[in-house]
C-alpha cells in the first residue's frame, strides 16, 4: 500500500522551479508579486510577462500557503523570500524612465480610443509600452525629420512617436476605420502632423507609401501568415538605403517551433536581426503569451524587396477576416444575386480594390468577409451600371438605418443602393448598385477614385464648367479641400471620413 504523503506547498514549488532549468527566473518572477501581496491573475501575468500555463502551475503548487486574499501568507514569507531571492525577482517597473506628462497623455488616447476588435485579431499594448516604443526608437535612431511609418496601429504608437519625436514625419496606414478617425481627431487637437490612409494588406498598399518610409513599425497577428504578410508590406514600404523594419512579435517558451517559422518567414524575405529585445512590449490580454512580446529590429538587404514582390497575396488571421475564410461559394449566393441584378451571374467575383474594377456588364461579388471597410472600397472601385454584393448580413453598414443612410449619402452621386437584408437566408444578404446618372462633379470624382484627387477633383471643375480654365481650377480644389494634404492621395485610399468631407465640400460648390 502506498503511503507516500503528497508534497508540501514548498517541495511543488521547488519541484517545479527545478523543473523549469534555465528559466527558473519565471518561478520567481511570480513567486516575487505573490509575495509583494495578492494579484489577480491578469495582474500577475501583465507584471512578470510570464505565461499564463506558467503562473498557473506556480499558484497550483503554492497552494495553502496562499492566504485568503491570494498572497503567500505572511507567516511563510520569510521562508520564500529566502529560499528564491525573491527580493531580486521582482518584475520591471514599466513605468520607470517614461515622462509622467507623455505618459498620462498616452493613457488618455487609449482609453478614448477604439475598443479592441478580435477579428481583426487586436490585443492591446499597454500605454507605458507605446511610450517606451517611441523613447526606444528616438534614442538608438536619428529620427529627426525621418520618415515613419506605423503598419496597423491599434496601439497608437504613431501617437506617442508624436508626443517624443515632434519632427519625426509619422504616418499610419490601417484597416480599421475607427483608428484612423481617432488618430485624425487626436492629431488635429493636439497639432500632430500624422497622415492616416486606409488599405487591407491582404490587397495591397497605397501607391503613396511603397518606397517612403525610413522607419516602418508594426505589431502584427502573431502567425506566421500574420508576420509574413505584415512584413512583406513593410518591406514594399521602406526606402532604399539605411532603413529599418521594428515588429513586435512574441511566442511562448512553450512553442520555440512557432517561434522558428515566424523568424523564418522574416529571414525568407532576406531581413537580417539587427536586434532582439527581449520582453520589450506588454499588453492587456495575450496570456498565453505572457502578455508580452519581444521587439524586433530588422535590416534589409538587398534582396529584400524583390523577394517582397514576389510574394503571393497572403493572409493574417486565421479568424473570420481571412480572405481565404469564406470557403466554398453555396449556389444559392450567386442565384440570389442573379435574381436581384436581373442578369445571369455565374460566380461571385473575389474583393480587391488596388485597381480599378471596369465591368460593363452587371457584375457580382462575394464580401462576405468583409470586416466593414470593402463594400465601400468595392463600390468606390467598381464602374459597372449595375453590380451586386454578396454579404454578411450583419455588415456593420446595413444593420441600422442610420448606416444605410450614411452609405447611400457617401455613394448617391454615383450609385443607387438597395438593401436586401436576409437574402438569400438569415447568414446573408445582398446589396444591389445601380449607376445613378447624375453627370455631378461628385459623380466624376467618384468614377475615378483611383486617380490623384487633386488632378481629378481640378478635371471635375472643368468639366462642369463652360469657362474654368486649368489655373483657375486648380486655385478651386485648394481653397476648397477640407485636408490640403489628401489632395495628393487618392480618393479610395482616405479614411472613410475623409471622403465624406471631400464630398461634402464638392457638392457644396
Amino acid at each position: 500500500m502506498d503511503n507516500a504523503q503528497p508534497p508540501t506547498p514548498i517541495e511543488a514549488v521547488r519541484a517545479l522551479h527545478a523543473e523549469h532549468g534555465l528559466l527558473g527566473h519565471h518561478v520567481r518572477r511570480v513567486l516575487a508579486e505573490l509575495a509583494s501581496g495578492p494579484r489577480s491573475l491578469d495582474e500577475l501575468i501583465r507584471r512578470t510577462g510570464v505565461s499564463r500555463r506558467t503562473v498557473e502551475q506556480v499558484l497550483t503548487a503554492v497552494g495553502d500557503d496562499l492566504d485568503e486574499h491570494g498572497g503567500i501568507k505572511a507567516s511563510l514569507l520569510p521562508l520564500y523570500r529566502q529560499e528564491w531571492s525573491l527580493d531580486t525577482a521582482s518584475a520591471a517597473d514599466t513605468e520607470a524612465g517614461l515622462n509622467a506628462e507623455a505618459l498620462e497623455s498616452m493613457r488618455g488616447f487609449i482609453t478614448s480610443g477604439p475598443r479592441p476588435e478580435a477579428a481583426l485579431d487586436h490585443v492591446t499594448a499597454t500605454p507605458e509600452t507605446a511610450l517606451r516604443r517611441a523613447m526606444w526608437l528616438r534614442d538608438n535612431y536619428d529620427l529627426h525629420g525621418k520618415k515613419v511609418l506605423c503598419l496597423g496601429d491599434h496601439d497608437l504608437t504613431s501617437l506617442a512617436l508624436s508626443l517624443v519625436v515632434p519632427s519625426a514625419q509619422v504616418r499610419v496606414v490601417d484597416l480599421d476605420e475607427r483608428i484612423l478617425r481617432h488618430i485624425d481627431t487626436v492629431a488635429a487637437e493636439r497639432g500632430f502632423g500624422i497622415g492616416t490612409t486606409h488599405a487591407d494588406l491582404r490587397f495591397g498598399l497605397p501607391p503613396s507609401v511603397e518606397g517612403w518610409a525610413d522607419a516602418v513599425f508594426t505589431d502584427p497577428p502573431y502567425t506566421p501568415e500574420g508576420i509574413g504578410l505584415f512584413s512583406t508590406r513593410a518591406a514594399e514600404c521602406l526606402a532604399p538605403g539605411h532603413s529599418r523594419m521594428f515588429l513586435a512579435y512574441g511566442y511562448s517558451p512553450r512553442t520555440p517551433a512557432l517561434g522558428w517559422k515566424v523568424q523564418h518567414e522574416l529571414l525568407r524575405l532576406g531581413f537580417v536581426f539587427e536586434a532582439i529585445l527581449p520582453q520589450f512590449n506588454r499588453y492587456y490580454g495575450a496570456q498565453a503569451i505572457g502578455s508580452a512580446s519581444d521587439l524586433y529590429v530588422c535590416q534589409p538587404t538587398s534582396h529584400t524587396r524583390k523577394l517582397a514582390l514576389r510574394q503571393d497575396q497572403a493572409i493574417y488571421t486565421h479568424g473570420p477576416q481571412s480572405v481565404e475564410a469564406s470557403g466554398e461559394v453555396p449556389a444559392a449566393l450567386p442565384e440570389a444575386a442573379a435574381e436581384r441584378l436581373g442578369a445571369p451571374v455565374a460566380e461571385l467575383r473575389r474583393a480587391g480594390w488596388t485597381r480599378p474594377v471596369r465591368e460593363g456588364a452587371p457584375a457580382a461579388f462575394d464580401l462576405r468577409a468583409d470586416p466593414g471597410p470593402w463594400l465601400l472600397r468595392m463600390l468606390l472601385a467598381c464602374s459597372a451600371q449595375k453590380v451586386a454584393f454578396v454579404v454578411a448580413n450583419n455588415h456593420p453598414d446595413i444593420t441600422s438605418e442610420r448606416a444605410q443612410t450614411e452609405l447611400r449619402d457617401l455613394v448617391s452621386a454615383k450609385y443607387r443602393l438597395k438593401l436586401h437584408r436576409s437574402t438569400p437566408d438569415g447568414k446573408h444578404a445582398v446589396v444591389v448598385a445601380e449607376r445613378a446618372g447624375t453627370e455631378s462633379a461628385a459623380d466624376f470624382v467618384l468614377q475615378r477614385a483611383h486617380g490623384k484627387l487633386g488632378n481629378v477633383w481640378r478635371e471635375a471643375l472643368i468639366a462642369r464648367s463652360e469657362d474654368l480654365t486649368k489655373r483657375q481650377a486648380r486655385e478651386a480644389v485648394a481653397e476648397l479641400a477640407p485636408h490640403p494634404g489628401d489632395l495628393e492621395l487618392r480618393l479610395i485610399d482616405l479614411p472613410r471620413h475623409r471622403i465624406a468631407d471631400v464630398l461634402r465640400a464638392i457638392t457644396a460648390r
